[in-house]
């Protein structure tokens, strides 16, 4: 038992360092980037297109600040406007689909997956779902009522007060990324050890197959859809050094999990905001199923040519 603990909490220090090398950067820069005219010039130029999504421009500030930071990030924002239902419903799908993606982008990355894949199809889902949204639902007009907001942060003054809350930001993203990956790691230890995830991989062996995955990919999406893509990075990169993941496994679990990752609390944290969450969690997994389910087929069959192309070339030759 001691010895599962200790190479469980080495693997957990391990992954906090690699992942905290990329999150504390980033967090940094952007929180600076909020107190420059960066971020108003991002949000001014997105202005015109919100009203293609049913959105005011002033809608713009949550969608940009939620994609450099976070979820908070972005729902602390819309607390500062007075929205329609419709309007933070929207809002709340892009969200959900487009988040964090400095950081989870680059996260995907340390598992093999290119960055601008992932930020092509979270950017992408979330547009055309916002578009769908306000071409066919013609309720939501009242006014949304918000509850539980947060209290708003008191505003650096000066260049030092700024970098300062940058780096206790950044510094307090890597204190919650530990105490959530080491304890993780721990029990994950104990869990190969014993031989229960290979009973948990029987389990949703049906489900990865019909996203047209192999059952080796299971934890990585367990991870990810209960702890979300940042946190859930250390078993991906995990599931890739000692699982035996293909690259085609990875690809097709990181389209899944950016469509659909952390849905509990991504899910919960937009009750607050007065808009109907059962329909936002539905969308969201609907439309990770149906896309990695679409591309897991195309995929397959386009390997399945290539081998039958491959045995034709070889009889030929013979």
């Amino acid at each position: 038992m001691k010895g599962t603990l200790l190479r469980g909490g080495k693997k957990g220090l391990d992954l906090t360092w690699t992942l905290g090398k990329v999150i504390f950067p980033v967090t940094l820069i952007v929180t600076i980037l909020q107190y420059t005219p960066v971020l108003p010039w991002v949000m001014d130029k997105l202005e015109p297109l919100m009203g293609w999504l049913g959105l005011p421009g002033q809608a713009a500030v949550p969608l940009v600040v939620g994609n450099f930071l976070n979820l908070y990030a972005g729902i602390a924002a819309i607390l500062s406007f007075d929205f329609t239902v419709k309007e933070v419903f929207i809002l709340a799908v892009m969200l959900s689909f487009s988040h964090n993606l400095l950081i989870e982008s680059t996260v995907a990355k340390k598992v093999g997956v290119s960055w601008w894949i992932v930020i092509g199809v979270r950017l992408s889902l979330a547009f055309f779902s916002a578009f769908i949204i306000h071409l066919f639902w013609d309720g939501g007009g009242a006014q949304a009522k918000y509850g539980l907001a947060p209290s708003n942060p008191v505003e650096p003054e000066g260049w030092t007060e700024i970098v300062i809350q940058g780096v206790q930001t950044a510094g307090m993203g890597i204190i919650q990324l530990a105490f959530i990956v080491i304890p993780l790691m721990v029990v994950m230890q104990f869990m190969r050890e014993k031989g229960w995830l290979d009973k948990f991989s029987e389990w949703v062996a049906p489900c990865t197959r019909f996203l047209g995955m192999e059952r080796n990919t299971s934890m990585t999406l367990a991870a990810g859809l209960t702890i979300g893509l940042a946190y859930g990075a250390g078993l991906m990169i995990q599931a890739v050094e000692e699982d035996g993941v293909s690259k085609k496994d990875m690809y097709l679990a990181v389209i899944f999990l950016v469509a659909c990752h952390a849905v509990v609390e991504d899910t919960l944290v937009f009750i607050p905001l007065g808009i109907p969450v059962w329909p936002l969690l539905i969308i969201r997994l609907t439309t990770a199923v149906l896309l990695t389910a679409a591309v897991g087929f195309v995929w397959n069959k386009l390997q399945h040519n290539r081998k039958d192309t491959s045995h034709e070339h070889t009889y030929h030759s013979l």
